[in-house]
């Protein structure tokens, strides 16, 4: 099991504010591990300045580079944690997924942290390019951190899919229950389970005048409901705290985060890539687009990134 040992925090260099930070250090605490706060940065400006040589040119970078250390380490002592060992990283890359990815192919972290972003007249949160690239490609867990707090006696709402006998996703029930249960006892919360599934399809009702729409409702709620209870009597979660329900996942799960005030919801994404996520989606991010709680996105067992060699 994940202990977290390893912790990769991704700096935001657009305010002063460092939540991701502040979460690293309040995971760390608990689990007594190392946490490196990261950040890539990039100038074009710096690259087209042709009267200069590459020397020079490399100089010129590495003042930014060194500026931005110096700015982190104030972060961090703002945090008061300038006591603990943290190491600050910052690299010169004009794709910062990328480089949080090849820092999780290279040291083998076992989480990464990123804050995000809130529109100010929306109070929504925006998700960057980033955020998505690392949601489908990070091969290690990706917490996506909030602005809700972690109070003792929370609720962790972990989001499985138990109607399914794909081995995919029996496999990652398993990842998502075990990190639940794994950090409820880290942070003193309470694990919840939910499963969504589908309704009617309409078309069917109305090609097929003899479909019985209530009778297939009943069978798939019955179906769902006692794979659930499989699931959550081979965790020891009480079966109390599972949650069965029609609709769709971002809906459901939405709902059910708000009712219980869910400190961190857990889910699955497959890291679908290239047409077939632009077509279709994920699932997982069409979630997290709607949460205002932390959200710890997994990848299953046997991942491999596309960024891997």
């Amino acid at each position: 099991m994940e202990t977290y040992q390893k912790i990769l925090v991704v700096v935001d260099p657009t305010t002063e504010e460092q939540k991701a930070l502040s979460r690293a250090i309040e995971l760390a605490d608990k689990t007594q591990g190392k946490i490196t706060a990261f950040l890539s940065i990039f100038d074009f400006s710096y690259e087209m300045t042709t009267m200069l040589s590459s020397d020079e040119r490399e100089s010129m970078r590495q003042i930014v580079i060194n500026d931005r250390m110096l700015w982190i380490d104030e972060r961090i002592k703002e945090l008061g944690a300038s006591e603990k060992d943290i190491d600050i990283k910052v690299i010169w890359h004009n794709r910062p997924f990328e480089a949080v990815i090849d820092q999780v192919l290279e040291h083998g972290y076992d989480v990464v942290i990123k804050g995000t972003h809130e529109h100010d007249k929306l109070k929504s949160v925006i998700f960057t390019p980033t955020d998505w690239h690392l949601l489908r490609k990070c091969p290690c867990p990706l917490l996506l951190v909030k602005d809700h707090s972690w109070p003792a006696n929370g609720n962790i709402l972990a989001a499985v899919n138990v109607g399914s006998d794909e081995d995919e996703h029996q496999s990652l029930n398993s990842i998502i229950t075990e990190e639940a249960k794994h950090l409820a006892d880290l942070i003193s919360a309470n694990v919840h389970l939910v499963n969504s599934f589908p309704g009617t399809p309409v078309n069917i009702a109305i090609e097929i005048p003899e479909f019985d729409a209530s009778q297939y409702n009943d069978t798939m709620l019955q179906h769902h409901q006692q794979s659930m209870q499989t699931h959550a009597e081979k965790y020891g979660i009480d079966t109390a705290n599972t949650y069965i329900k029609e609709g769709l996942p971002e809906d459901v799960i939405d709902e059910l985060s708000q009712e219980l005030d869910a400190e961190l919801v857990i889910l699955g994404t497959i890291g679908r890539t290239g047409l077939s996520a632009a077509l279709i989606g994920n699932t997982a991010e069409h979630v997290i687009d709607r949460l205002n709680c932390d959200v710890l996105a997994l990848k299953p067992a046997g991942y491999i990134s596309p960024l891997q060699s």
